[in-house]
This record gives structure tokens, sequence and C-alpha cells, in this order.
């Protein structure tokens, strides 16, 4: 598995893996920041903190994955492979993900989940024209198809804005918080191919270990930047306060804070394993087609609205992701007979008499 070229039952299995991890975060991230916000919390800075301060859980992978290979390398085993150049893109668009992070939390602060929801979906637009033209990924009917489905899905959603507003929050901030939810899904949304450009110009093996090392200083970048915001913003000063005011009660409101920092985390590794398995189209459908899965958690926790246009995109995003996988399988099929049929004409050559 490490840290060479993972046979294709192991790449499935860790897609797999990743996969489930980015659900976690994709469905209990935005019901566990707005939890936070419904019940008294108050500090979008630190909120934004949260989704990326649980970047030292991923030194335990880390660690796991370093004896493994020692185990098989001996005492020459590189402790870490991430080069100085990876090392600044990468802190680069860590700094850039802490600012969408706050956009997204500012938005989260005063729409519903359903709606951020709906506002995040259209990431996947973004998404695939930063494919199309950062990494020059190749669009085929299938994965056209899921997109066009999702996006609709998506804008069907929107068609119901009125009557979504929350208790307590102006018209004004309302509209305000929508226009910021929808720039922290464009921007999401491009910060996805510059992750898998930046796979594709290392000039190094992509390993699981360097994914992670990655991911790690993404997140440690994004948290550096939001730290200064919360000390500019003297949240480090107010959070002992707020926890004393939440309605939940104090002990509570430190399981919340935990809880989203560690489920955040699983949205960022999942989301970065997905782009090193697959590509980041994959990533921005898989985010997607949860999302409708995230309304329908808000309804049962948050008691918010289910109307016909959000069964309708339910069904149309479920469609998309069918497209989507089913032109993958497609593929991969065709990828695979090309090879046994090149094998098949290697081997007749190499029998026939000279």
């Amino acid at each position: 598995m490490e840290d060479g070229i993972l046979s294709v039952n192991m790449r499935r299995f860790l897609l797999i893996i990743n996969c489930l991890l980015m659900s976690v975060g994709v469905c209990g991230g935005p019901l566990i920041m707005r939890l936070y916000f419904v019940e008294g919390g108050l500090r979008i800075w630190f909120n934004s903190w949260l989704q990326t301060g649980g970047w030292p859980l991923t030194i335990i992978p880390l660690v796991i994955l370093y004896f493994y290979r020692r185990k098989i390398e001996g005492s020459d085993t590189k402790l870490y492979y991430i080069t100085p150049r990876i090392f600044i893109a990468s802190f680069v668009i860590g700094v850039v993900t802490g600012f969408d992070a706050y956009l997204y939390s500012w938005g989260g602060s005063k729409l519903p989940v359903s709606t951020s929801s709906l506002l995040i979906a259209a990431q996947l637009a973004f998404t695939a024209i930063g494919a199309y033209f950062i990494v020059k990924i190749k669009f085929t009917s299938y994965s056209i198809n899921a997109v066009v489905l999702l996006t609709v899905g998506a804008i069907l959603l929107g068609i119901r804005l009125n009557g979504d507003r929350p208790e307590g929050v102006t018209t004004k901030e309302y509209v305000i918080g929508f226009i910021v939810t929808l720039l922290a899904a464009a921007l999401y949304g491009l910060i996805l191919p510059c992750i898998e450009l930046m796979y594709l110009k290392a000039k190094q093996a992509i390993t699981a270990t360097l994914v992670l090392e990655i991911q790690m200083v993404m997140c440690f970048a994004s948290t550096a930047f939001c730290t200064i915001g919360m000390i500019a913003n003297k949240d480090f000063q107010a959070i002992s306060r707020e926890a004393k005011n939440f309605n939940l009660g104090e002990a509570r409101y430190y399981l919340v804070v935990i809880w989203s920092a560690i489920i955040w985390q699983c949205f960022f590794v999942g989301a970065v394993g997905v782009i090193y398995l697959s590509s980041s189209l994959m990533s921005g459908v898989l985010i997607a087609v949860l999302l409708p899965i995230t309304q329908i958690l808000a309804i049962v926790f948050f008691k918010e609205k289910f109307s016909g246009e959000k069964g309708l995109s339910l069904f149309l995003s479920l469609w998309g992701f069918v497209s989507y996988f089913y032109g993958e399988f497609k593929q991969a099929k065709k990828v695979e007979k090309m090879k046994i049929q090149e094998n098949e004409m290697t081997t007749t050559t190499q029998t026939e008499p000279v």
C-alpha cells in the first residue's frame, strides 16, 4: 500500500473510506455549526477556526503510516515527504480555505441549514468549471448529465426562499448571508481543482502519506488565519463567557466545540483523499449529492420545512449521482478492456516466430 503504486482493490477500499469520511463532514458539519448558532453561539471567527482546528488529529494516521513504512524500509525511512515547494502551495491554499471557512460560517449564522445547503450545491458548477480549465479534466456525457441534474436540483431548492428567514435575523442580514454563502461555495469549488493541480505538478510520487501531510499543512494554515481573526475580534476572552450562557449548558457547549472540530476534520481528510484517489470533480459531485441528505437531517433535528421542491431536488441529485458513477464504471471497464487487448497483442507478438 505505502508508498508506491496502490493496487486497484486497495484504491477502491481507500476511496470508500474517504467517501465515508467526507460524508460525515458534509452531513454533520453544517448541522453542528447550526446547532452552535441556534443555541446561543455568536463567535463567527471561532466557528471558522473549528472547521480546521482539528488538524492535529491527522498526526495519528501519519504516525501509524510512518511505523508501517519503518517496518518495511528500516532505519532509512523518511520522516516526511512534503517538499518546500508543495508546503508553500499547501499553505497558500490553506489560507484561502480559512477565508472560505469564515464566509461559510458568516452565512451559516444567518441562514437555516436547508438554505445554506442549497447554495453550497452551486459549488459543483464552479468545481466543474475549475476542473475543466485548471486541470483539463475531460467531461463525458455522464458527468455532464450529473452536473446538469445536480445544478437543476439546487435551482429548484432555491425557488421557495420566502418565509425561510430564521427568527431574529433581519432581511438585510439574510440577504447578505445568502450572498456570502454563495461566494463561499464558489471559492471552495475552485479550491478543489487547485488541490488536484498541486498533485499533478508535484514532481514526485503522490502517496497516502504525502496527501495527509498536504492536508495537515492546509488545515494548519487555515487555522492560523482564523486564529488571527479570533485575536483581533477578542474571541478567546469571550469563549468561557459564551459557554456559561449557552442554552444547552456549559458542558454541552464544549462537547459541541470538540465534535465540530472532529466532524469538520473528517470532511477535509475525506475531500483531499477523494481528489487523490479519483478527481476534484468526483469530490464536488459527492458534496452535491450529500446536500439533500443534509437537508433531510435538518428537517429532523431543526424542524425545517420540507417542500415539494426539496423532494424533487433530492430525486434529481440522486439521479445525477448514479449517472456520474455509472459513467465512471463504464470508463473503468473500457480502460480495463483496452489493457487486456494490449496485453494479448504483446503476448501474440512475442510468441510469433521470427
